[in-house]
């Protein structure tokens, strides 16, 4: 959808970017430790993300593996967010929660995405307020993109309606974090 915007407008918003300090791994998961390990066959951290996993591509989710789960964890959180889009809060790409507590692997397409239904997972709204995979879509011209792919372990289940949204889901992140990881890759159209 993104792809359509001019370049110039995109070159002209370059600027204007959530910022990473937004992010939930830097806000309500400050304090915690980042003792989880997550990775991705498909792209090390910090390299770009390959095409087929975006908007440009078949759009379906990465393959991903979490790591180092601590045994009293009681959920874990698959959290995708862009800081680097132009708006006020970062760009919401996933939301799985209530996922099992413990170390796992994800396939590519694991969650629901508009290239396919995926496996069954509690999934939130992402921005575009659908539940599932948004696949990164930055506006052309308007630079790198940061997607950081965030894994929190929770000290209880988190307590969430049907389809949360960003909000409710840093609202149940907030003081209920015992452990994280992160794993950024990026993404730009010139």
């Amino acid at each position: 959808m993104l792809e359509k915007l001019p370049h110039a407008v995109g070159e002209a918003l370059s600027a204007v970017r959530a910022g990473i300090e937004k992010a939930a791994f830097h806000t309500v998961a400050a304090q915690a430790p980042a003792l989880v390990r997550i990775t991705s066959p498909a792209f090390a951290d910090g390299a770009p993300i390959p095409a087929r996993f975006t908007a440009d591509g078949a759009g379906v989710s990465p393959p991903l593996a979490v790591a180092g789960v601590p045994a009293e964890a009681a959920a874990l959180v698959l959290f995708v967010e862009d800081p680097d889009a132009p708006s006020l809060h970062p760009f919401v790409h996933l939301i799985a929660w209530n996922l099992p507590p413990r170390d796992q692997a994800f396939s590519e397409g694991a969650f629901a995405s508009p290239a396919g239904e995926g496996t069954r997972h509690d999934l939130g709204r992402n921005s575009f307020l659908k539940d599932g995979w948004l696949p990164p879509d930055p506006p052309t011209g308007h630079g790198p993109h940061r997607y950081l792919f965030q894994a929190f372990a929770l000290a209880h289940a988190a307590d969430l309606s049907a389809s949360p949204g960003r909000s409710a889901l840093l609202e149940a992140l907030d003081g209920n974090v015992i452990a994280k990881g992160l794993l950024t890759g990026t993404y730009e159209r010139a």
